[in-house]
Order: C-alpha cells, then structure tokens, then sequence
C-alpha cells in the first residue's frame, strides 16, 4: 500500500493523512478545509498560498512566478504545488470568500467551485476590430482574472471578432480547466451548466447540473444501446474483438444512447443543450473504453489489463456529443480492469478510503463491484454477476419502470407491489430477490435454490401457485408473470460471484464478518434491494440488519461532486492510489470457491 503522511493544517490543529506525493492543496480538502484558488490547481492563479513548517521546502518555478524572495525565505508556497513528502506542519490564511455548497455524495456539503467558470469582461477595442487586437485583449482579459495559462483557440477568436461587430465589447467568456470554450456577447454567466452521467452496462443514469447554483435540474435513465450486443462486458469484448468496424458500431451505440439522454434532459429542464460545457462519464473499464472507441480486448484476457487506467479528457466535438462543441468530456480513473471510475465515484461519494469505520461496499450490477475497507487499507475486486438483477435472462424480467413487481411477501396470500400501482407486466431486480428470498422464508425453495413440487408441499397455502410451464418448475407471482426455476439459476449464479467476492476481500484483508461496521449497497438496483432478502439469499454477509444500508447510486453521486468541484476531482483521482486491486479471475481456486458459495442461507419462517 501507498505510504501515508500527515499534515497539521494550522491555526484549527486539523490532521490530514495522504499519500505521500499528495499535494498541500489535495490535503486540505481532504479535511474539508477550503484553501482559495480561483485556476482549480493548476497554478495559474497563484491565490492557494500557504505558509509551510520549519523544514525547508523546495521551491519551483510557479512559486518564483507568484511569490517575493521574502515569502519564499518565510516558508510561504502555493499549496497546488507543494507535494507532501513527509509529515509537516501548514498555516492556511483565512478564506478570502464563503464559498456557495451543495448537498452531494452520501449526504455531504460540496463547495460549488466547478472547473466551468464564466466571465463578464469589458474588451477595450477602440477603432480597431481585428483579429489580433480582439486576441490580444481575450488575453488581458484571462490574465486579470487569473486565468493567463488558459488556451486561446483561433476559431474562438474568430468567431468573437464577427460577433463584436453587431453586439458591442461586453462579453462572457467560458473557461473550463485550461481551455476557453466559448466567448458569448452580453452576460449569459447565470447560464452555465455541466453534466454527470453513470454509463452502465445495462442502464445509464444522467444528471444535468445548474454549474451557477449547484443545484440539479433533472435526472433521467435510459437502457445502453449496446445491450443488443452482449448482456455483459465479456460478450461485448468479444464482439469487437479483431473488428475496427464492430469496435466503431460498438461506440456509436454508446454515443447515441448519451445523446438520446441529453436531448431528453435538455428538453425536461429547458436548458440549451450548447450551454453545457462539461460532462463527467464515469462506469466501468469497458464501457469507457467502448464509448471512446478503444480496444477493450486486454481486459478481456489474462493478465487483464486496460489500454488506459488515468482520467481521460475529451473535447465534447471529438466524441460528436450533443452539447456545447467545445465542452470537455471527462471521465475518472480505474482502479484495476473491472473496478472503473463508478466505483472510484462511489468511494468518493461515501468517503470510504477517510472514515475508520470498516465498511463492505457492494455495487450491484452486471459486473459487480466489490470494495472492502477504511482509511487503515482497502481492497477492491469485481464479480461478473451478469445481467439477471436487472431483468436480463428472466423469463418474466424487465427494468424498474411502471409494471415492474418490486416488492414480494408471501403468507396465506401473495401480496406485491407495482411499479405505477397498475397490472403487473413483469419483475424487476429488487421484487426478483425478494420473491426468492420469500419463497425460502415460507418453505417453498430449498438452500440448493431447488423449487419443490406439488407433491412436496400438498398441504401449504401456496401450492396452488405452484405451476410448470413448457416442462419447467414455476411459481405464479402474477397472472402473466411467473418465476421459473431457470430464473432462480441465474440468481443463484450472480449471487455465488458476488458472495466469492466479498468471501476472497474479507480473507485477504485479514477481517471478520464480525468486524465489518456497515455493508453499503450501491446502485440503482442495490438501493432497492430489501436488506433482509439480500442477507437471506447470501447477497451480503450475514450481519445485523441495521448495518446494511442503501446508500443509492453512489457512482453518479462521486460524478455530481467531481462536476461540482475541482477540489473534489482532485481527491478523486487520487483514490486509486490507495486501493489495492484483487483480480478474482486469476486465482486457481477460484471456480472451488464459487461452486461452495452456490447455496442460498435461507432461514424458513413459520
């Protein structure tokens, strides 16, 4: 693991501990401690000045650029450029701002500091509107709000210089990072907005975010395109495999399907789609390489590995994104090849990797991310559960919308809960893991996941829904919905991954069950899930119900932060650097392990 130092951040006495490497900057907002900047780190503003300890501390250029030989001989640096290298001690001036907040995460205060920021500035022209002099005073312009580092892109100032013609020398200029997006004529700066999307394999989930306020408009989900080429990530490795164009088909589906997501935004909110100039995709290793057309084949063979593992930064044009042609397109890093920037989003969503409370994250899904740990050491693997949680393989599964059955309870009768209120169509993932766990309660399914026959069971109250259908074991749930025996096999087989998993972390970190402080569930799905049915099937470890807790989509909670503040995409990046990744699929006895993890723990009731 990644060697950890402090700093004792002063006058308030707060301890940080980060790797070493981190920076004085990262280190504070890791306590929550707002150091002022105005250039989101980069060391173009030279506004994050701290004072440091005893020690002498290196000093670089951009320190020489922003500070006097006084303040570099009194200790003073730029806190973006001071890397920790060993514990010390660093005195922080008081903010010059009380900064906006929004509520994100599990819960938390964000400050709103998003790396879109929109300008109202004055270009002194006189007589002269040429191209060069319209240049020359976007730069003069950048460097007093200190932003001088930002890139100039000519067809930018060339479209200023047409406009400033018609519209006068007031204008709004668009900065996101180091690039300057857009110039507008007139003051549009209360309309800036950003998107936070979880690209998922089956569903994706997007959120459209006032970048102004820090307040989210609308929120929108959509099944991925790609589905029609592999109900998993493996299936659609495979499709592309050796095929440029089946790689670019790939990709195009991916594309279209965030578009048809933003259009939809855009129209629920009324926000003009050119005036989102920043998205934050987050979703598993495969899904982002396919979304950006790169081979997703290592991952798919030993010694499974990605052709990236870094944030990546596109250009929205690039990628034919139907937002603002010049708005940046970025994603978090991986953690390992099935442990992608959704489950760094989660992490830094619940703030697992700083609490000292041992916490069980499980995102369920397709590919099942599973996260053990606390800021002693954490641990990360994946489980290929496939596709049945969200109806995939199910005779009768759909998606949670209206019709779906999700919540079960048998007794005398059955009685269910719909999507909607209207006649059920068919079950989804939450009322799918609730129907198997009652039928254990109630003595109709065995701990192998076999369903019993009539003959079996004569006497109960149930037996009447008991059925066959084309030569296989069912129960009725519905009049036109009903739970085979194959449905409950692809259960069982997600679950034996998923409890392999969470079994393999648990033994390698050297903890107990009994040890573990909270099991978070993720996800769309795992949020619905009724913690007693997933202790009962095996889902989760067997702890007391009120550690479990739902702790919703975690992954488009860490992108909403990352949009919402620089600071927060900084601490973001940083968290794979203290994860360490367990490939479940190169250990030798891995499919011994799966086979004992098979059996439902059922507890039958009365």
């Amino acid at each position: 693991m990644t060697e950890v130092v402090q700093v004792c951040f002063l006058p308030e006495r707060l301890v940080s501990e980060v790797p070493r490497g981190t920076t004085v900057f990262v280190a504070a907002h890791w306590v929550d401690l707002p150091i002022d900047s105005t250039c989101g780190g980069l060391g173009t503003c030279g506004r994050c000045r701290v004072r440091l300890g005893d020690h002498q501390f290196p000093i670089n250029a951009v320190d020489r650029e922003w500070l006097t030989p006084v303040e570099l001989s009194q200790g003073w640096r730029l806190a973006c450029r001071a890397e920790v290298e060993q514990d010390l001690e660093c005195w922080v001036p008081e903010p010059m701002r009380m900064p906006l907040s929004a509520i994100a995460g599990r819960g938390r205060a964000v400050t709103v500091e998003p790396a879109v920021r929109k300008l109202l500035v004055e270009l002194v022209l006189g007589d002269s509107e040429q191209w060069d002099a319209v240049e020359r005073e976007l730069r003069r312009a950048l460097a007093d709000s200190g932003l001088g580092s930002v890139e100039l892109v000519p067809d930018v100032v060339q479209e200023t210089s047409e406009f400033l013609r018609d519209t006068g020398s007031e204008v709004t200029l668009t900065v996101c990072d180091e690039h300057l997006l857009d110039v507008e004529p007139g003051n549009t700066t209360s309309r800036c907005y950003g998107l936070a999307i979880d690209l998922g394999t089956t569903t994706v989930v997007g959120s459209l975010i006032d970048l102004a306020k820090g307040e989210v408009l609308a929120e929108k989900s959509l099944l991925n395109r790609q589905a029609v080429f592999g109900a998993d990530v493996i299936s659609r490795i495979a499709y592309t495999t050796g095929s440029d164009t089946r790689r670019q088909e790939m990709q195009i589906a991916a594309l279209e399907t965030l578009n048809q997501l933003i259009i939809g935004l855009s129209d629920e909110s009324g926000v003009d789609e050119r005036q989102i100039y920043q998205a934050i995709v987050v979703g598993n290793p495969t899904m982002l390489h396919l979304m950006l057309g790169i081979d997703a084949q290592p991952i798919a063979v030993a010694p499974f590995v990605t052709t990236f593992s870094r944030e990546k930064d596109f250009e929205a044009a690039e990628l034919k994104l139907a937002i603002h042609p010049g708005a940046r397109v970025q994603t978090l890093p991986f953690i390992g090849a099935y442990v992608g920037a959704d489950t760094v989003g989660g992490l830094h969503a619940i703030d697992l990797l700083r609490s000292e409370k041992r916490r069980l994250f499980v995102d369920v899904g397709t590919n099942t991310e599973i996260v053990l740990g606390s800021s002693d050491g954490v641990w990360a693997s994946s489980a290929p559960a496939g596709p049945a949680f969200e109806g995939g393989r199910i005779r009768d599964g759909m998606m949670a919308s209206e019709g779906a059955i999700y919540r079960v309870k048998l007794g005398e009768r059955v009685e269910l809960s719909v999507v909607g209120d209207g006649a059920p169509k068919g079950i989804c993932g939450s009322g799918l893991i609730q129907a198997i766990a009652e039928l254990g309660r109630v003595g109709l399914l065995e701990p192998s996941g076999r369903l019993r026959r009539i003959e079996e069971v004569p006497d109960h109250p149930l037996v009447s829904r008991l059925v066959e259908i084309d030569g296989v074991r069912a129960f009725q749930l519905a009049e036109n919905v009903v739970l085979t025996q194959v449905d409950i096999r692809e259960v069982q087989a997600a679950k034996g991954a998923i409890s392999t998993g969470i079994a393999v972390l648990l033994e390698t970190a050297g903890i107990g069950i009994e040890d573990l402080d909270e099991v978070a569930l993720a996800g769309s799905f795992g949020s619905a899930i009724d913690p007693a049915s997933a202790r009962a099937l095996g889902l989760v470890p067997p702890v007391e119900l009120e550690k479990i807790q739902s702790v919703g989509n975690t992954a488009l909670e860490g992108a909403k932060m990352a949009l919402l503040s620089f600071r927060e995409r900084q601490i973001a990046r940083g968290i794979p650097s203290r994860v360490e990744y367990v490939e479940l699929s190169a250990m030798p006895d891995f499919n011994d392990r799966y086979l004992t993890e098979l059996s439902f723990p059922l507890e039958e009731g009365p």
